[in-house]
């Protein structure tokens, strides 16, 4: 080989490896404008956050938990601050003045909730996702379904869950051994939400091998793998495509049961006599399908504003006409955020009141003395 071949072999090699270096640092310079580029969004509109770290945003802020760490934020960053988690912005508002600005008299342009990025049915078709105008139509024909007097009706069914988990706590306290409350608080709330919302009784703590409870509980163990959760908090527009062509086959079996249990439970309804029918959350759906002179109330967005502003704004000609009424998959869309929104809260709730009652015994003796306080005034009451 002659000197100026291997001059040209050098040549060569050099430039290769030149053109490698620069395609990575090009490459590790778009991948850092990515995964940077959206934390310019709250600053802008002069939004304090804390900062934000590339891909993840502030996910690691929120590592050991929501609440306590929302605090933290508010303390450190004021009343109106923010958060990114991946590249979406979410802001925080704990200002009471700043609130009722938004949810009362600005309204108006916060009807529409964040959509989640994979969101299939029946959670599709409830009031949390559904947008714009048919959030409205739905929300107006929803409104009525939750009056005080309405929602009374449903007491018989609650009691009736009541008197199934105080069974099971007696027989827990006779057993003299230790047991785990917050079951037995998930067995109660998931009994109301199968009474209310589909119009199922069932006794979750002794049947928990029936369909509804199976599928329940099927439910909230559903979660993303880790390490796929962060690829796609970090990479959306690559994989909620993928989760999209690529479904979770235990999701779609679980939400098909619930879909096919109310669109039983309706047809089920529709041929029952109208006095034999279950007064619950279903049946109040149900309802709200025939309503079809009922007053749009579009022009009120809040329960405090009644009847007489509805009477107001029609003498003004300025309701519309009456919204399309609900439909079979909308129903089921309702039915299954009640699950969604009552359980895990509900009995979270209890379950923590009780260690709290449980740890603070005078607590505990000042609200048994007020509940039978009340209850004797209510018996006296009844039988005078």
């Amino acid at each position: 080989m002659g000197l100026l071949d291997v001059l040209r072999f050098g040549f060569v090699d050099v430039s290769g490896t030149a053109a490698t270096v620069t395609f990575l640092l090009i490459l590790l310079i778009l991948l850092y404008w990515y995964s940077t580029s959206a934390f310019s969004k709250l600053q802008k509109v002069g939004i304090c956050h804390p900062p934000p770290l590339p891909f993840i945003g502030n996910l690691l802020f929120f590592r050991e938990g929501f609440w306590e760490n929302h605090n933290k934020l508010i303390n450190e960053y004021g009343p109106a601050c923010g958060y990114y988690i991946g590249r979406r912005a979410f802001m925080v508002v704990s200002d009471p003045d700043m609130i009722k600005y938004i949810l009362v008299e600005d309204f108006g342009n916060f009807t529409n909730r964040m959509v989640p990025a994979v969101t299939s049915k029946p959670l599709a078709d409830s009031i949390l996702i559904l947008r714009d105008e048919r959030w409205k139509e739905v929300r107006s024909l929803l409104t009525p379904a939750f009056s005080a007097a309405k929602m009374k009706e449903m007491t018989p069914l609650i009691n009736q869950a009541c008197d199934i988990l105080l069974s099971h706590l007696k027989d827990c306290a006779d057993s003299s051994a230790s047991f785990d409350i917050q079951r037995n608080y998930a067995s109660f709330t998931l009994d109301v939400v199968a009474s209310v919302a589909y119009g199922i009784h069932v006794d979750s703590q002794k049947k928990s091998r029936e369909n509804f409870v199976k599928n329940s509980r099927r439910f909230f163990e559903l979660s993303l793998f880790k390490p796929l959760l962060i690829l796609t908090i970090a990479f959306p527009f690559i994989m909620i495509p993928l989760i999209r062509i690529f479904p979770n086959k235990k999701q779609k079996e679980v939400n098909g049961f619930f879909i096919s249990a109310i669109k039983n439970m309706i047809a089920l309804r529709d041929q029952q006599d109208a006095n034999e029918r279950r007064r619950d959350f279903l049946q109040l759906m149900l309802d709200a399908r025939h309503l079809a002179n009922d007053i749009s109330m579009e022009h009120f967005d809040t329960f405090s504003q009644g009847l007489e502003e509805s009477k107001a704004a029609a003498n003004k000609g300025l309701l519309k006409k009456q919204p399309r009424t609900l439909s079979d998959d909308e129903i089921a869309g309702q039915a299954f955020l009640f699950l969604i929104a009552g359980y895990e809260t509900t009995n979270s709730t209890l379950s923590f009141a009780t260690y709290l009652l449980a740890t603070n015994p005078e607590c505990q003796q000042k609200l048994l003395c007020e509940v039978d306080k009340f209850f004797a005034k209510h018996v006296s009451r009844h039988h005078a």
